[in-house]
């Protein structure tokens, strides 16, 4: 931006900006490495060992949900509806201990018919619920 008299030799009025960047660089380096490293901790209560039951030989009863790629449901091997996978999570969810549910969808069902067995299973109360098979979904 030339402001002189219009001639070539005019004075350059322009602010000189490279200074202004190199100690704008040397301070960002300064704090950089004075700042300290932060450590990051998370603080975790871990559970304590007395609230193991006593009798820890006694394998847990395990039932198997599964849905076939024409989004059949199974509880077992066996083939059920909604109702009663309903009834049947009420029933587990009622057993002390709670039994585990494993549950198995085939690659190809349907994302609603699993959401909704699901759903079923967190209305009813179960706590202990699981996919299984998730290595054939690594490829």
């Amino acid at each position: 931006m030339n402001v002189g008299g219009g001639a070539e030799g005019g004075e350059m009025v322009d602010i000189n900006t490279t200074p202004l960047i190199d100690v704008m660089l040397v301070l960002l380096i300064m704090f950089i490495i004075t700042i300290p490293i932060q450590t990051h901790a998370v603080k975790l209560d871990l559970p304590s060992n007395q609230n193991q039951p006593q009798n820890s030989q006694v394998d847990p009863v395990i039932n198997r949900v599964s849905i076939d790629f024409l989004n059949t449901i199974y509880w077992n091997d066996q083939e059920v509806d909604l109702a009663t996978l309903r009834t049947y999570f009420n029933d587990a969810a009622r057993m002390e201990p709670q039994p585990e549910i494993h549950l198995k969808p085939d690659a190809l069902s349907r994302y609603d018919v699993v959401n909704n067995v699901m759903a079923q299973a967190q209305m009813s109360g179960v706590t202990k619920i699981g996919f299984v098979g998730n290595e054939a979904y690594a490829n």
